[in-house]
């Protein structure tokens, strides 16, 4: 489906050179909802507008379906770019329209008929559960109704890719949780590939299937969203899923321990009998633990005693129930 190989873009202009992403390599296949997280100024918008053209890239390679977009006209790209759509942040409704207006506008563009178009608009309004809505205009609707005119618009062109730039950042949580149920449903429905791009580890968690880790313009670390949640390797991807900085520095002094959970049973009160066997108090300093079909998942740190036998024993007893755990420092 796409393929990026050693993509970058760099702006000039200004007395220094600035590397906005740098040498991403990066595979998404067909039907996958890939996630790319990092925080703010990451590299992450640019990236998703290299992959588009919307940007062009200075270094590197965007092959989607076999071909090099670099290679292409600029007709030839806007052609390859209309199998591709994008849901933004803030929606980018055109407010003078209604939603049906809306979705229909890149049918217009395209030249599909006017009844045709209709037709499949009110279907995608349907779809995206507006279908009582079609008359009303942006200012009339919520943010979380905009977002869902927007994907609908977004579907109209049929894309092979859907690519969304913080879709939800502008959404409260429980319509946040809505808008990725939707996306995921389309995504079940019609097998369109997705792209997140997202500043939030549980939108990644929630939708996503892979994700890549940005950092400081690079990718971290890339690969199936179980395997970096339950064992991330880099410092970028541990302090994502679980950031200590500020925690560890507020508590006392003592050893910290990063410990994963991997399929325990959840009813199991592991902190409290580690705490009765070991005779020993153990401080929760952050947690992001989930329970699934009854098994936990997720990570815990633990600030341990400073009495380095009582520590030595609480290490002892989570190795003798086969719980992964490591070490973490101010920094994750």
């Amino acid at each position: 489906m796409l393929e990026l190989v050693n993509l970058g873009k760099t702006y000039y202009g200004g007395a220094n050179p600035v590397e906005a992403v740098k040498n991403i390599n990066l595979k998404i296949e067909d039907g996958d909802v890939f996630g790319i997280i990092g925080l703010s100024g990451a590299g992450k918008s640019t990236l998703v507008r290299c992959i588009n053209f919307l940007e062009r890239p200075t270094e590197g390679q965007v092959i989607f379906n076999g071909t090099d977009i670099g290679t292409l006209s600029p007709a030839g790209i806007r052609k390859c770019r209309r199998r591709m759509s994008m849901i933004f942040q803030n929606f980018n409704l055109l407010q003078q329209r209604t939603a049906l207006g809306n979705v229909l506008f890149p049918l217009e563009v395209s030249g599909t008929p006017r009844r045709e178009a209709e037709a499949k608009a009110r279907k995608l309004l349907e779809r995206v559960g507006l279908a009582d809505r079609e008359g009303a205009y942006p200012s009339q609707l919520s943010g979380g109704q905009q977002q869902r005119v927007a994907i609908a618009r977004a579907l109209a062109t049929d894309p092979e890719l859907l690519l969304c730039d913080e879709a939800t950042s502008a959404l409260d949580p429980d319509t946040t949780r809505q808008v990725l149920e939707l996306l995921r449903g389309i995504n079940r429905d019609t097998g369109v590939t997705m792209i997140i791009i997202t500043h939030e580890m549980r939108v990644i968690e929630q939708i996503c299937n892979k994700v890549a880790v940005i950092d400081s313009s690079r990718i971290a670390e890339s690969g199936y969203v179980k395997d970096i949640f339950l064992s991330p390797q880099s410092r970028a991807a541990k302090n994502l899923i679980l950031p200590t900085t500020d925690s560890v520095d507020s508590m006392t002094r003592g050893t910290v321990l990063r410990v994963v959970f991997d399929g325990l049973n959840a009813s199991e009160p592991i902190i409290s009998n580690l705490s009765l066997e070991c005779h020993a108090a153990v401080n929760i300093v952050a947690a992001n633990t989930r329970a699934v079909g009854g098994v936990c998942y997720g990570q815990m740190l633990l600030r341990l005693p400073e009495e380095e036998t009582a520590a030595a024993r609480v290490k002892s007893y989570l190795s003798s129930r086969g719980i992964h755990y490591e070490e973490a420092d101010e920094n994750g």
